[in-house]
């Protein structure tokens, strides 16, 4: 670990290093997995599909980003490639040979509710270490996700 004057423990630092870095890779996951339907949808609804996930990306740029300064706060190295998100990753693979818009709200609605449980777990984790701040931020992250959750899953529940 880096040095810092950050207050909290070091070894509390170093569990929600190893949490942080778990969202981070899941998260980056799912950016990637954002562009993946954002590039590959097909159909009727493709313009507000394409649109969508765009916007979805954009978010998860943000909360990739908020998760990634937040291990270098506490005196930690953000892994950010792709090698290490491949590795690291706890999320379903995407898959890459999906067209319909269907078959991609699916696939993405899967993905973000996924990333909404470890993150609502990581709150509870990140609270219990006496990191607030982390969970905090990880709170916001939850109230994204689960935003763009319900956007991509209404298109699914209009079809029924």
């Amino acid at each position: 670990m880096h040095p810092t004057k950050n207050d909290l423990p070091q070894k509390t630092r170093a569990k929600v290093i190893a949490i942080l870095g778990d969202r981070l890779a899941d998260a980056t996951d799912v950016m990637l997995a954002t562009k993946q339907a954002h590039w590959n949808v097909k159909g009727p609804t493709f313009i507000a599909l394409h649109e969508l996930f765009d916007r979805i990306n954009e978010a998860s740029e943000e909360w990739v980003d908020l998760v990634a300064e937040r291990i270098l706060q506490l005196g930690g190295t953000a892994e950010g490639t792709v090698q290490a998100t491949a590795a690291r990753t706890s999320m379903e693979p995407y898959p890459t040979d999906i067209v319909t818009g269907a078959d991609h709200v699916e696939a993405l609605s899967s993905m973000l509710a996924a990333l909404g449980r470890k993150v609502r777990r990581a709150i509870d984790q990140t609270d219990k270490l006496g990191d607030q701040d982390t969970a905090d931020i990880f709170t916001e992250i939850s109230r994204s996700v689960d935003k763009y959750t319900w956007f991509v899953e209404a298109h699914a529940q209009a079809a029924e």
